[in-house]
């Protein structure tokens, strides 16, 4: 759907005008009302867009910058309500696409040759998408930029399609620009479910996760996970200290601490025919110079 249907949809709800002079606040208890709040207020012509931008723009009218974002309510409203199938309270979409609204209203400038509406919608949509990818599962569905386009589009291919083969995955992929592995993993993030740690009333044959994990703070799975992190975080530093040394540094404190087997100061000596002396300071030179790369790992 274009930005110009949704104007024309959200129009087409509008109800007696009525102006208003501060932004009508979203709670669940109060939903209907802001609804009904927000439909009352008139939309702006272009002529009024242009005036109103024009006094925020040169003066920084606060009460400008209201009106514009009091207008244009109505279509948060609309793009919200094509959320909803994610489960998650309309007031919060609305909430977060009014986010995106007012941040549009600050970026938007009347060089753009189109109406606010036009530029507000991706703002809008970007805010509300933020917000469920933070809130529809504990853990994060989507990180990556392929994550997120997969997250918002293979849903509505799943209605077509169902469980994909490896066929229909391969030309999903081909259609949102993505790899086949991709809609796969995706896939399988989207039928998995949140499971509670401790199951408050067990039904006879439910098991809960903390029945069958080890206890304890050293078998905690919480602390493992924890202690992996830091450790791959640990090893990241460390290749990137090594790699700020030159060869014979690195060698000489690989050759002394990181190999399986410990090499003496007297055979690096010998090998790069110096001092004893002289290979216990360039290695106290290498090891002061990674100690700050690696604790800020």
């Amino acid at each position: 759907m274009t930005t110009t249907d949704i104007a024309r949809e959200a129009q087409s709800q509008e109800l007696s005008p009525r102006s208003s002079g501060t932004l009508p606040a979203v709670s669940s208890g109060s939903l209907s009302a802001y609804l009904d709040t927000v439909q009352r207020i008139p939309v702006l012509t272009r002529e009024e867009e242009v005036m109103l931008f024009s006094e925020f723009g040169c003066t920084g009218d606060v009460d400008a910058a209201r009106r514009i974002v009091m207008s244009h309510l109505r279509y948060v409203i609309y793009v919200a309500r094509g959320y909803q199938g994610y489960g998650l309270p309309l007031e919060d979409l609305i909430q977060q696409g009014n986010i995106g609204l007012m941040k549009s209203v600050k970026k938007f400038s009347l060089e753009h040759k189109v109406r606010l509406v036009s530029f507000a919608v991706h703002w809008i949509k970007a805010e509300i998408h933020e917000y469920i990818l933070r809130n529809w599962k504990i853990v994060k569905v989507a990180t990556t930029k392929a994550q997120r386009k997969l997250f918002f589009n293979l849903r509505k291919q799943k209605e077509r399609l169902g469980w994909f083969s490896q066929e229909e995955a391969e030309r999903v992929a081909e259609d949102l620009g993505v790899k086949p592995r991709e809609v796969i993993e995706m896939e399988a993030r989207l039928q998995g479910a949140d499971e509670a740690f401790d199951v408050v009333r067990a039904e006879e044959g439910d098991v809960a996760p903390s029945w069958y994990l080890t206890e304890g703070s050293d078998e905690d799975p919480a602390s493992q996970v924890e202690m992996a992190e830091e450790a791959d975080a640990h090893m990241a530093g460390l290749a990137v200290a090594l790699e700020s040394l030159d060869d014979r540094s690195r060698d000489i404190v690989e050759s002394r601490w990181l190999g399986e087997s410990k090499v003496t100061l007297k055979e690096l000596a010998a090998k790069y025919e110096v001092s004893l002396e002289r290979v216990r300071q360039i290695e106290a030179k290498a090891l002061q110079t990674m100690q700050p790369l690696v604790a800020t790992a």
